[in-house]
């Protein structure tokens, strides 16, 4: 008549279950197992505290015996709240236990960090540390409940990238390296902010920095540096072809200068008035005029005598465009929309039953990774669901409640969102479902550092930075050096970047002006925890 129930334990250390074993049989169940009826059953409870000595009673009794309980009506969220409470008590309770037990919570409490730790009657230090450690693989997971590691083992792993922690796991139980040891090897895998040639602006709040692991543990590497290379090498390599493609252009730029010079001294005689236009060799009247850039060029000048007119254009590289501009920010758009819509999908269970029918009807839904929801199952459906057998996962998914069924829904419409390969049917569902970016993502330095001087006057026309300022104002601006024109378009006194989506990340390659601002609709926890 007794079930498991959601117990946030992990490990069940096999010496101590023996000693119990023992001790039921000399003296029977001292404390009684507190239950609470299984939901959609008769005569069915499930356990909330005790399952140990439920493990240990059926060993010691058999499943036909009988052991004393206390039984009492509770909700999902009491049933959870008891079990964290009981197991958090326990003299050998599990660091790895509380961190999953942690995420679930949260994501109870609506994401909502202080009211999880109070619930918890933790301090919010505990529960941001604890938080960190369930982003540790399953086997450093399983290595720390074991004791075959150290927690300051585990707090120096949680600061490396998931794909890597198994294998620096592998080589600390290997050489059994000590906790100092192991910094010494994380310390040469590292690299240094200070010689970063990236924006580090988001880089100081990324669990990768350990600046934030200092304030999060006890051992960690030293300050300003990245433990994630993967993610360092690629931002230096992207900063790296920027500015080899900004010399290479300024190059080309120099030369087309050189040239036209050579031939205006061919073409052109020169002028002693400073004022005065020049004028062709034949008297031809020239005078000042803009190319589709609106960069200035010579131009001639109409005449009702002169014959067939000449034409000087500029031969320094192609005009902008729209689709010149948006071919440098292709990542970052497909990037943003995928976001962008993985979240909403995550909102909004009826977009995401509409996303998952066509996936499934158009034969695209298996292109969702298989990581991407086995490796979050025991956080969705509880956290022993992935060592079940099929037959046990079938049953689990049966007795998941309306709400975690929904959660799961969501979850799948969102990885869907993020791994469907063409970007085509990404682009369709966001513009379906009047998906808006806003929320999500505004012009910023990296934004803009991905641009030429040229580019970035594009940008600030149709965002309509250069009618703010005035024309006047804005080209003494584009006289000044890259760095300093990105500075001044961004902190521009009196204007707002914020809801302007230049038409090289919008969908439909228009400009987006700001929209009518609106309260964003509260998620409830299921969202937050599908997100």
């Amino acid at each position: 008549m007794i079930i498991k129930g959601d117990n946030p334990r992990r490990y069940f250390d096999r010496k101590k279950h023996e000693e119990l074993v023992a001790s039921l049989r000399l003296r029977g169940m001292l404390q009684p197992i507190l239950l609470r009826p299984a939901p959609n059953a008769e005569s069915i409870y499930a356990i909330v505290a005790g399952e140990r000595r439920y493990r240990a009673a059926l060993e010691a009794f058999g499943p036909d015996s009988e052991v004393p309980v206390t039984i009492r009506d509770m909700t999902d969220q009491e049933a959870l709240e008891a079990a964290i409470d009981e197991n958090d008590n326990r003299d050998d309770a599990s660091e790895t236990e509380q961190a999953d037990a942690a995420v679930r919570h949260l994501a109870a409490c609506q994401n909502d960090r202080a009211e999880t730790a109070r619930r918890l009657g933790w301090s919010r230090a505990k529960l941001d540390r604890r938080l960190a450690l369930a982003n540790l693989s399953e086997a450093v997971k399983s290595a720390l409940d074991e004791r075959r590691i150290k927690v300051g083992h585990a707090e120096l792993l949680a600061a490396v990238p998931a794909d890597k922690q198994d294998k620096a796991l592998e080589t600390i139980l290997a050489s059994g390296l000590d906790i100092a040891k192991t910094r010494d090897l994380l310390m040469r895998v590292t690299q240094s902010l200070a010689a970063a040639t990236f924006d580090k602006t988001e880089c100081t709040t990324c669990p990768f920095n350990s600046a934030t692991q200092r304030a999060l543990f006890e051992t960690h590497v030293d300050d300003g540096h990245c433990t994630n290379p993967g993610c360092f090498q690629l931002k230096t390599q992207a900063v790296d072809n920027a500015r080899l493609k900004e010399e290479a252009r300024a190059a080309a730029t120099a030369n087309a200068e050189t040239s036209e010079t050579e031939e205006d001294d061919d073409e052109f005689d020169d002028s002693d008035d400073e004022g005065a236009a020049p004028s062709d060799r034949d008297g031809t009247s020239l005078t000042h005029g803009e190319d589709a850039t609106g960069q200035t060029v010579i131009v001639p000048r109409p005449s009702a005598t002169a014959g067939a007119v000449k034409t000087v254009t500029r031969t320094d590289g192609p005009s902008v465009t729209v689709k010149s501009i948006a071919g440098r920010t292709a990542e970052l758009r497909e990037a943003t929309w995928r976001t962008a819509l993985a979240r909403d999908l995550a909102d909004n269970a009826e977009h995401a039953h509409t996303a998952i029918l066509v996936a499934a009807l158009t034969g695209t839904l298996s292109q969702i990774k298989s990581s991407t929801l086995t490796s979050r199952a025991g956080l969705l459906v509880n956290p022993s669901f992935p060592e079940l057998s099929f037959t046990g996962k079938i049953e689990e998914i049966l007795a998941l409640t309306n709400a975690q069924a929904t959660t799961a829904h969501s979850a799948i419409g969102a990885a869907y969102a993020r791994d469907v390969l063409s970007f085509g049917h990404v682009a369709d569902l966001a513009r379906v479902f009047e998906i808006d970016i806003r929320q999500a993502w505004q012009v910023n330095r990296a934004f803009l550092e991905r641009y030429t001087k040229d580019e970035l006057k594009f940008i600030a026309q149709e965002c309509g930075l250069i009618a703010h300022k005035g024309e006047k104002a804005f080209s003494k601006l584009l006289g000044s050096k890259k760095a300093d024109l990105i500075s001044g378009m961004l902190n521009a006194v009196g204007f707002d970047w914020a809801g302007r989506v230049p038409s090289a990340m919008s969908l439909d390659a228009t400009y987006g002006s700001p929209a009518i601002a609106t309260s964003p609709p509260i998620a409830d926890g299921a969202t937050d925890l599908a997100a």
